[in-house]
């Protein structure tokens, strides 16, 4: 992977950070394309990729002869379902301090609905990444990844799963996840999910379950998301098209 992406990625997110809390908090309105590339030492044609997609997720608007206004009413939400972010950011974002609870990983093989989300045969082998991350020190999200174990290359040890999945994804499988789709329904807590979440079996929980696509439409992983009731406050945005 070639290392402009890499530089887009983080200067977007050090434009959003310059929006929330930087020199650009108290503004209405971005610098003129021209100023802004120089200020963040980037091309014109980069800028504009860069505000583009922040246009569609409504940070920002633009207008002709108007400028590139903020929206603040979209830039000041926590935590947005319509955008992937890391777990830990995401507990972070909420104004909790964040940590690893613990990281389980298995061999398995795919049952019907893995095969199904994977397009893989049934009883093909795969791996299973469990991990609970606490806010505050309390369980707040507990995902399970799965990915087709033949995609795993080279010599992975626990702690390459302790950061965040895409890292081993990216390392060790060549994968590099484009888009999810995600089922968003509610849950309630059996008597495994009670046990790791330390709450009564019953108690309502947010669950997603998500396939993650490579750029070429390719299923690459699965994962199933559990969040605790009263640690978020979920958000999606719709535009009218």
């Amino acid at each position: 992977m070639s290392g402009q992406p890499t530089q887009t990625k983080t200067i977007r997110s050090q434009l959003l950070a310059d929006m929330k809390d930087g020199p650009y908090a108290a503004c209405e309105r971005l610098p003129r394309e021209s100023v802004l590339a120089e200020k963040l030492g980037i091309s014109r044609t980069q800028l504009r990729d860069i505000l583009a997609s922040l246009e569609r997720e409504g940070f920002i608007t633009r207008r002709h002869g108007v400028g590139t206004i903020i929206n603040r009413h979209v830039l000041n939400v926590q935590t947005r379902m319509d955008i992937e972010v890391e777990f830990l950011d995401m507990i972070r974002q909420s104004g909790h301090e964040p940590a690893v609870a613990f990281v389980r990983v298995a061999d398995g093989t795919a049952d019907a609905k893995i095969a199904a989300q994977l397009r893989i045969p049934e009883g093909t082998p795969i791996i299973r990444i469990a991990r609970l991350c606490t806010a505050d020190g309390r369980p707040a999200i507990y995902c399970e990844d799965v990915v087709e174990k033949a995609l795993a290359k080279g010599n992975y040890t626990i702690q390459d799963f302790k950061l965040p999945i895409f890292h081993f994804l990216q390392r060790f499988c060549g994968i590099y996840p484009y888009l999810d789709l995600t089922d968003v329904r509610p849950a309630a807590a059996d008597a495994s999910l009670a046990e790791i979440f330390q709450v009564p079996m019953g108690t309502p929980l947010l669950n997603m379950d998500e396939v993650d696509y490579d750029i070429d439409g390719r299923p690459v992983f699965c994962s199933n998301e559990y969040f605790v009731d009263g640690i978020f406050r979920h958000t999606v945005m719709r535009k009218k098209l």
